[in-house]
């Protein structure tokens, strides 16, 4: 896996991986950059959302539960100190649906936490994650 990162001037640079997706990222004006896009920092967090809600959709999907929406709130604490890294991390899945099996839910996310999640079992190395979810009936 690869990806090519490119100083797009000012503060802004734009990642392409190798399957020709793209994203730009930039600094805020503070230090120079122009708010043109998501912060690196916060690309680590949208990575973890997007790998944890891919399991827990999959595997809910895969139990036969009537999902209809899954969102991810994530909340993060950083260390005040550079490098000001992730201290705490916490995954709040909103799990929406047709008469959705509580424990199913629950599984999928744990699962998701626990074994699946390529991202959130990198940093559970160096910050204290949690999880939790709710599950909400479709109306």
């Amino acid at each position: 896996m690869t990806t090519v990162v490119k100083w797009q001037g000012k503060m802004a640079f734009e990642a392409t991986t190798e399957g020709g997706h793209s994203v730009l990222m930039d600094a805020s004006p503070e230090v120079g950059g122009e708010d043109r896009g998501p912060r690196p920092m916060e690309m680590v967090l949208m990575g973890l959302g997007g790998c944890t809600g891919i399991d827990v959709v999959l595997m809910l999907q895969k139990g036969k539960q009537a999902v209809t929406d899954c969102q991810i709130e994530i909340s993060a604490e950083r260390s005040g100190s550079v490098p000001k890294v992730y201290s705490k991390i916490h995954v709040h899945f909103k799990i929406i649906g047709t008469e959705l099996n509580e424990k199913k839910v629950k599984r999928a996310v744990d699962l998701s936490a626990e074994k699946y999640c390529s991202i959130s079992k990198m940093l559970e190395a160096t910050v204290t994650m949690s999880h939790d979810y709710e599950v909400i009936e479709s109306a």
